[in-house]
């Protein structure tokens, strides 16, 4: 198995460096996915099956008061767009992918390349395609979308742009990964 090169695994760890020095009321996940990209060569492949980086995108409207989330296929839940980075370290880039993937929107704009939040969560074992239970260490981007329409996705059983009151409605009190978006976000006004 051939490592990542230096440079691309160097370019997340300074990211991670920099949100730890910003975000230190989340030191706790940043500090265990930087160790985990330091000490783990396949951290961006899906096959390491104890866990994976991913990348995801709280996507904004074009005019900033509402966040694209979707309802996910697997896993029952509102959540932002994002997936596996399937072994590229621009985790920006695979950000922006899913983002387009899952909603059809293509039009998106990165509003800032550097990290808005990070998060590590569990996903449930697969039994029925053999995927045990792993992490999916998430680096998630801000990006916004040039106009709000649409598409439903395989992986989705729907999306919707939501307010960040709605947010709080829709979103149950444990998990604090998407309300500490919600909170996070800069809404317009």
């Amino acid at each position: 198995m051939r490592d990542l090169p230096r440079d691309a695994r160097s370019k997340l760890c300074e990211q991670l460096l920099r949100y730890l020095e910003t975000h230190p009321d989340n030191r706790e996940n940043a500090s265990r996915l930087l160790q985990f990209v330091q000490q783990t060569p396949d951290c961006f492949k899906r096959e390491h099956q104890a866990g994976h980086i991913t990348g995801s995108a709280w996507l904004l409207n074009p005019t900033g008061d509402k966040a694209l989330l979707t309802l996910h296929r697997k896993l029952r839940i509102w959540v932002q767009p994002g997936g596996h980075a399937d072994g590229d370290p621009d985790v920006l880039r695979v950000a922006c992918r899913e983002a387009a993937e899952e909603s059809g929107i293509t039009d998106l704009c990165v509003l800032d390349a550097e990290i808005f939040d990070v998060d590590i969560h569990t996903i449930p074992a697969r039994p029925a395609t053999g995927e045990p239970e792993h992490l999916h260490y998430d680096v998630r981007y801000l990006l916004q979308a040039g106009h709000e329409q649409f598409a439903i996705s395989d992986e989705s059983d729907a999306l919707g742009w939501f307010t960040r009151e709605e947010i709080s409605h829709l979103t149950p009190p444990a998990d604090t990964a998407t309300l500490r978006l919600a909170a996070l976000w800069p809404t317009q006004g």
